[in-house]
């Protein structure tokens, strides 16, 4: 089984570090920037994701480390992780979107080798939104 490289966008938020944390790890912050979902900064919380077409894909926190990471586990394959460094009251987020496999489908039927790219492009944006949320 061929592994993909993890996804990896990094962006320089001009926000605290607290700001970000709420941005990433509550419901109503990831809601706003990325898909409606009932996320809790708990470790072992069971959730959904609201993925538009892709209809719901239930999630589990993996790790929460305030304020600076949170993983979860998403869908049969995947794992993100938001990784934040305060840099003098301005904020580094990194965004981890791994699991990615030459061999694997998504629950959708798709190849992981086609939906990487499609993903990667989206976390572009994405991460692009979650700045202008917080103002930074």
């Amino acid at each position: 089984m061929g592994t993909l490289p993890d996804i990896r966008h990094s962006i320089i938020i001009n926000a605290p570090v607290t700001k970000v944390w709420n941005a990433v790890s509550t419901s109503e912050g990831l809601s706003a920037w990325f898909m409606p979902n009932d996320v809790k900064p708990v470790e072992g919380h069971e959730f959904v994701i609201q993925a538009g077409p892709f209809g719901q894909s239930p999630c589990k926190v993996t790790l929460v480390d305030p304020p600076n990471r949170l993983s979860f586990n998403w869908g049969k394959d995947w794992t993100l992780t938001f990784e934040l460094v305060e840099q003098e009251g301005k904020t580094e987020v990194t965004v981890i979107h791994g699991g990615w496999s030459e061999d694997q489908v998504t629950e959708f039927g798709e190849p992981h080798t086609i939906v990487r790219g499609r993903m990667d492009q989206g976390w572009g944006g994405l991460v692009g939104k979650l700045s202008a949320y917080i103002g930074g």
